[in-house]
């Protein structure tokens, strides 16, 4: 199975790493537009805010509230987006929604007296919620929609950041808060004759319903006549392609790497549940299910779903039983022979599901994924796999290559061409990409230093929010920070984090607040060390976004921009920081 594993790994490895996708510009710069809400004309905006935040998604909504609670009330915000969202406002295909359960990852729940309709909620529901925290933290007020930073210059003699938009606007803020996001900038595989194909195309994150019909409930009515192409099987993939072979006169599925597809069992919220919830109980549940998918010993599982249960038989409690059955300590291989074995039985159960759902044998063997559980986000599903069954849907395996080309009309794979009427990409977001390029714009700092030369040879923060020589600045994304499967713990964390440093700023009457480069250099080293385990692993696994595509030295790749230990590990870190008061590494002047 070892040997399976790397052959498979091997056969889809590419020099070019994350260089094998291209940028959405030029004769793609469209997909990066707004089709959800009609520009709005303005005036300038001449003005100066406290704190100003770059980003009006999840993360920054939660970070803006608890500002606010903080008594921080001169807040901004600003986004290319018509709304607030992020990654919710922008991605609205059909069958969109949340893979981790929604009563933990939608935020602020108690606060707005909330429980969502089911356990694994819908994107409109997601978007509609984000929105409403939105008005009820007053952050609609003073926020810039619509509009996208250009430039970000920091001003030394009125320690202020000076920072200019493509509205003309030119204002300056106390304090900034970086928070893109990692799901809003869309990305294309650089496929041969990419620009040169000239049917419908669009991205998931800008799906075209004018084109196809109905909504993000499905009803893709108008591709009756159509031959339609997705290439991308990933969590998009699974969501999307049920709706598109339900309609489509023929669909094309174009598989570089198959998706595991565990069982979702969504279902309605169950009122008596929710009437029994005590205060407190929506983060209670939220560190239950960090600390259970991260390996930490649990009286009680609360979620109790694919996440949780494959956890607990591949983590250090299921370490723990065998070494208790043994009746004796387990030598390091032994570990991970058993670990390696209860992944393979993992696995297994997920291939032999494929073999039960899917009847033509030469597709379910094609959709059966080899690697280890944890090389790619888990999959959840319960209509993906049927879908192969239908008479109008095709499997287009590419044995792991990839698309070989295009014409003008059609999908080449193996030197077969598929004429199609249009062609969905499902391929997802740039990660791993430099910085400030996802960013779009630059960062100058202290003595006209650019982020970007900074960073080139990768981040350097303290605790992922701060870096040296760019002060009263903080960045709120995956940079140097602890990662749970369910970001928006990820996000409440930092949020909590940066409102104490905000607040502390604010009450000791500072002028500014920076980490200093030698604790940036020891959270450098920290990182480092914390990552040596995660790179070994994905040095294993067949390639995505997670390992860089097979690039274990890329410095700008997931495993290099973030806490490689147990997210428990650094939030309670960062607590403990908090509770000293020293801002030990951080100067005030």
């Amino acid at each position: 199975m070892r040997a399976k594993y790397a052959l498979e790994r091997d056969k889809r490895l590419r020099p070019e790493a994350v260089d094998q996708f291209i940028e959405v510009t030029a004769d793609f710069s469209h997909y990066a537009d707004d089709p959800w809400t009609e520009r709005v004309e303005r005036d300038p905006v001449h003005d100066h805010v406290q704190v100003a935040i770059i980003g009006a998604g999840l993360g920054s909504i939660l970070a803006a509230a608890r500002l606010r609670e903080a008594g921080i009330a001169d807040v901004r915000m600003i986004d290319t987006a018509g709304d607030f969202g992020g990654t919710w406002y922008w991605n609205r295909y059909p069958g969109v929604q949340c893979d981790v359960e929604s009563y933990i990852y939608l935020p602020l729940l108690e606060e707005l007296n909330y429980i969502p309709t089911e356990r694994y909620a819908h994107g409109p529901e997601i978007r509609e919620h984000l929105q409403n925290c939105a008005k009820h933290y007053g952050l609609y007020e003073n926020a810039l929609l619509q509009t996208t930073v250009t430039g970000m210059d920091w001003d030394e003699h009125a320690k202020n950041w000076r920072i200019s938009t493509d509205r003309g606007d030119h204002f300056t803020a106390t304090m900034v808060a970086v928070s893109p996001g990692s799901l809003t900038r869309p990305k294309l595989p650089g496929i041969p004759g990419i620009n040169e194909f000239t049917r419908h195309t669009f991205h998931t994150s800008r799906w075209d319903f004018g084109y196809t019909g109905g909504d993000e409930s499905g009803g893709l009515t108008k591709l009756a006549d159509k031959r339609v192409g997705v290439i991308g099987t990933g969590s998009t993939g699974l969501q999307c392609i049920p709706h598109l072979g339900e309609q489509a006169r023929q669909l094309y599925i174009f598989q570089r790497t198959p998706s595991t597809v565990s069982v979702r069992g969504n279902r309605p919220t169950d009122p008596d549940w929710a009437a029994g919830l005590q205060p407190g109980w929506q983060r209670e549940r939220m560190e239950n299910f960090t600390r259970v998918t991260c390996g930490v010993e649990m009286d009680v599982d609360l979620t109790d779903d694919g996440w949780t249960q494959k956890a607990l038989a591949l983590s250090e409690p299921a370490v723990a039983r065998e070494t208790a059955r043994l009746g004796r300590e387990m030598t390091e291989a032994e570990i991970a022979e058993f670990l390696f074995r209860a992944d393979w039985e993992a696995m297994e159960l997920l291939r032999a599901r494929i073999d039960e759902t899917v009847r033509d044998p030469k597709t379910a063997e094609s959709l059966k994924p080899w690697y280890r559980l944890n090389c790619k986000r888990p999959g959840y599903h319960d209509q993906y796999l049927d879908t192969f069954n239908r008479p109008n849907v095709t499997l287009v395996d590419t044995e792991g290559r990839g698309v070989e080309r295009f014409t003008a009309t059609a999908v080449v794979v193996h030197g077969v061409e598929y004429e199609l009427d249009a062609l969905v990409f499902a391929t997802g977001f740039e990660v791993g990409t430099e910085f400030t390029r996802r960013l779009r714009f630059e960062i100058v700092g202290r003595d006209n230093v650019r982020l970007s030369d900074k960073w080139a040879k990768g981040m350097r923060t303290l605790h992922g929010l701060q870096t040296h020589g760019f002060p009263n600045c903080f960045f709120l994304g995956y940079t140097q920070s602890g990662v749970s499967p369910n970001y928006t713990h990820t996000a409440e964390e930092r949020a909590h984090h940066f409102a104490y440093l905000v607040s502390t700023f604010v009450q000791r009457g500072a002028t500014t607040i920076e980490a200093t480069a030698d604790a940036e250099d020891e959270w450098l080293a920290a990182m480092n060390a914390s990552s040596e385990k995660p790179k070994a692993f994905y040095a294993e696994c067949t390639p995505s976004y997670l390992s860089s595509e097979g690039d274990k030295d890329n410095p700008h790749g997931m495993l290099s921009t973030n806490f490689g230990g147990k997210p428990v590990e650094f939030f309670d870190m960062l607590a403990q920081w908090r509770s000293t008061g020293q801002l030990e590494g951080v100067t005030l002047t």
